[in-house]
């Protein structure tokens, strides 16, 4: 994809490189290309043992079908057109919807001039159709493939490449899984996607990769465009710090941050009934952007985090990250109310619009108190007690050690990028922890394909089930899971940018 960028974005201003220690115990998670796959462990699970664990899923025996054809598109974002990959001529793609046990036939038609793969986010399907190599081969320039799963697990998911940089492009969905045996409490539904947006704007991802990676880019106060230095734009240029996020809030400054594919001047707006309650389905699909969600006017109540419940915990305003999906419920208020999702420590917001009667709604820049009150992040959340994994003592301790820094963009877990990771080996049936050490100085979105953990506090308590989860810097979080789905699953950073420069790495399951 090519095109002339409206507004430039360059290097890093950061140069420092983390400290390497390793410490004990813990779990390992990565990121990269995909353009190479770990060496499978001595003995890996058999077709039959996948086959067993998809047998062993509910049936409905109904099959939910859809199509999608990622190609080149020309997006209007709201007044502003944007060339790039999508799976349509709008943004989200068309959510995918289905009932606990249906089986899911997804055909993908490549019309892309390189390989594309559909992961399904989160969902624990089998694992030959996960999306990712080398579980599931990508799809070719040209040519189809139908993705053919059962959906096991009610939730909030969605869909996207594990090719590259595509990530930061267009080429993303929902994808809803209803249990229907769940009390429907609430009286209409809003599904929100939040993403960061360069792609035929500003930069491509290619080429803000490159920059980054760059070798003989300049380093901290050399990098042209900084404050008080001249020259063009920098990437970091609008990307500040952020103490929720333990220090730098990312790597990359976005021309703009859309909610449901548009920007903040020309919202989406979502309609209701005062009085009514809303389900908000609300999921990040930014590449290197947390963001800071608030109703203007509204308490939320989150309910549910990476598509499991959680005790119900009322907070003014939520933080999410890349890859993560939490469900909350407000009762819509009299009037017309902006959704504001703040690109935490960074210098934009996205917005979108509830309207439950007449009235004007605040200026696109507007930032709503709400912002500023009690913020819910993962430490508050507790699963609840049908979902939680249990005190059981754990079988195997796994540890995951990430490293790396801007002055080489090198990010690697255990010391190893992807093309060299050295996989780690469970077995079906066992109970593991997982500790993830953060000797960098940057914080990282971990997420773990084909499962759930939970999340385990310091006191010994448990909290959220989730399949990703902020790692702060210089920071440890261990986790719980159970193997109880063989194959060969990928663990990695969901910043786009560290993927592909190597922080990915594998589980996988032996005999």
């Amino acid at each position: 994809m090519t095109g002339s960028p409206a507004e430039r974005v360059h290097v890093s201003r950061r140069a420092f490189v983390a400290a390497g220690a390793a410490l004990a115990g813990g779990f390992a998670l990565a990121g990269c290309s995909d353009s190479s796959a770990p060496t499978p462990s001595a003995a890996t699970p058999s077709k039959d043992a996948i086959a067993a664990a998809e047998a062993a899923r509910p049936h409905t025996g109904r099959t939910v079908t859809a199509s999608l054809t990622p190609r080149p598109e020309t997006i209007d974002l709201g007044g502003t057109l944007a060339a790039t990959l999508a799976y349509g001529a709008t943004l989200p793609g068309p959510v995918i919807r289905a009932i606990v046990g249906d089986e899911l036939a997804v055909t993908v038609a490549n019309r892309l001039n390189h390989p594309t793969s559909v992961h399904w986010h989160g969902i624990a399907l089998r694992n030959d159709m996960d999306g990712a190599p080398p579980a599931t081969p990508d799809i070719g320039p040209g040519t189809d493939f139908t993705y053919r799963f059962t959906a096991a697990h009610p939730g909030t998911y969605w869909a996207h490449p594990h090719t590259g940089l595509d990530a930061d492009t267009g080429l993303y969905l929902p994808v809803i899984i209803d249990d229907p045996r769940e009390p429907g409490a609430y009286d209409a539904e809003w599904i929100v996607v939040l993403d960061d947006w360069t792609d035929g704007i500003g930069k491509t991802p290619t080429e803000i990769y490159d920059d980054l990676h760059a070798p003989t880019r300049p380093a901290g106060d050399q990098v042209p465009g900084m404050p008080g230095m001249g020259g063009g734009m920098s990437a970091m240029a609008g990307v500040g710090t952020s103490p929720l996020l333990g220090g730098d809030a990312g790597d990359v400054s976005y021309p703009y941050y859309l909610i449901n594919g548009r920007i903040p001047a020309a919202p989406n707006t979502f309609t209701a009934t005062p009085g009514q309650r809303i389900r908000i389905r609300i999921i990040n699909a930014g590449s290197d952007t947390a963001f800071r969600v608030a109703l203007a006017g509204h308490t939320m109540t989150v309910t549910h985090s990476d598509g499991y419940p959680i005790v119900p915990t009322n907070v003014a305003a939520l933080l999410i990250g890349m890859g993560e999906r939490y469900d909350v419920t407000v009762t819509a208020r009299d009037g017309v109310f902006p959704l504001v999702a703040l690109a935490e420590g960074k210098n934009g917001l996205a917005r979108a619009l509830l309207s439950t009667a007449a009235g004007t709604a605040p200026e696109a820049t507007f930032q709503p108190p709400e912002l500023g009150g009690r913020l819910g992040t993962v430490e508050m959340y507790t699963a609840t007690t049908d979902v939680d994994l249990g005190p059981a003592k754990p079988d195997t301790a796994l540890s995951a050690t990430l490293s790396g820094g801007m002055a080489k963009y090198d990010w690697t877990i255990n010391g190893h990028a992807f093309a060299d990771t050295q996989p780690l080996a469970i077995t079906q049936g066992q109970r593991a922890t997982l500790t993830f050490t953060n000797t960098t100085m940057m914080w990282h979105p971990m997420h773990l394909h084909g499962h759930t953990f939970q999340i385990l506090r310091a006191d010994g308590s448990r909290g959220a089930r989730k399949d990703t989860a902020i790692v702060l810097p210089m920071q440890t979080l261990t986790v719980g899971l159970v193997a109880d789905n063989p194959g060969t699953w990928m663990l990695h950073c969901h910043n786009t940018y560290h993927q592909e420069a190597g922080m990915m790495t594998s589980l996988d399951y032996t005999t």
